[in-house]
């Protein structure tokens, strides 16, 4: 990955949140399922951005939430390293948020190439901060690079954590939640994966885990959070799934460890 495809997407993902801003007011929404819900932003930004990352890059794969462009091709799944790079696009991460006029939502674009995400750009059009990576390179929040918390101490760490659509009381998800709540110093549900993980990297959360989200929720943030020296793997301390993400991603190893152990605690 190189300069030319940060550029790119930064240019897409302001496109999309162009799309997104000028509809804010007076958006259409639909549920897609039992509180799953999408709107017309989603679909005009997931459009603006295709139509800018194909211009640019025309035999890329391209993965979109919206509009049934939400499987990658078997090679770029399997991590060929002969199948061409794939652009993994959030148009609208967020979008309860984003419907009940809160602030957090963001556009996210991530760039999977060799069996790896290798950059990623999450852009808040409400903040107006852009967060970039490319793989190697470091993280960036409107060009000032980017680092982690020191915390090590679960006790002492502001958490994140996402759950799915119509989540119950007796999912799995809530006892995590539970066993987190109990131990942290306070626990966040903010509602954008991207923008979570993007927080972690800028050292406002110590940590954020999620066992639902999908691959375009996290593609950006990975890159982002990895390059700010973020420890993610999977929820249960395995290797991290870019295309079935469910993991922790924590500022230190001591206190990755920590969330780790608790989350991997099989509920009866």
């Amino acid at each position: 990955m190189n300069k030319q495809h940060l550029e790119l997407a930064i240019e897409a993902a302001k496109a999309g949140a162009v799309e997104l801003m000028s509809r804010r007011d007076n958006r259409v929404v639909q549920e897609k399922a039992p509180k799953d819900l999408v709107t017309d932003a989603d679909l005009a930004s997931q459009k603006a951005i295709r139509e800018i990352l194909l211009q640019g890059f025309p035999d890329y794969a391209f993965v979109g939430e919206e509009e049934g462009e939400n499987k990658p091709p078997d090679e770029v799944r399997r991590g060929d390293p002969t199948a061409q790079p794939c652009w993994v696009v959030d148009p609208l991460d967020g979008t309860v948020n984003y419907v009940h006029q809160l602030h957090s939502f963001a556009v996210s674009i991530g760039l999977y190439a060799s069996g790896k995400m290798r950059l990623g750009v999450v852009y808040d059009p409400v903040s107006e901060e852009l967060f970039t990576a490319i793989d190697g390179g470091g993280a960036n929040c409107n060009g000032q690079p980017m680092s982690v918390s020191d915390c090590i101490d679960l006790g002492d760490s502001l958490v994140a954590c996402s759950f799915p659509a119509g989540v119950k009381g007796g999912d799995p998800e809530v006892a995590r939640f539970v066993r987190i709540l109990e131990r942290c110093r306070s626990l966040r549900r903010l509602g954008s994966c991207a923008l979570n993980m993007c927080y972690v990297a800028a050292g406002r959360l110590d940590a954020y885990w999620a066992t639902n989200v999908s691959a375009w929720d996290s593609a950006a943030g990975t890159v982002i959070a990895r390059e700010a020296g973020a420890i993610l793997t999977g929820y249960q301390g395995d290797e991290m799934d870019d295309w079935n993400p469910r993991f922790c991603v924590a500022a230190t190893s001591p206190l990755h460890q920590a969330i780790v152990s608790l989350l991997s605690v099989k509920d009866q």
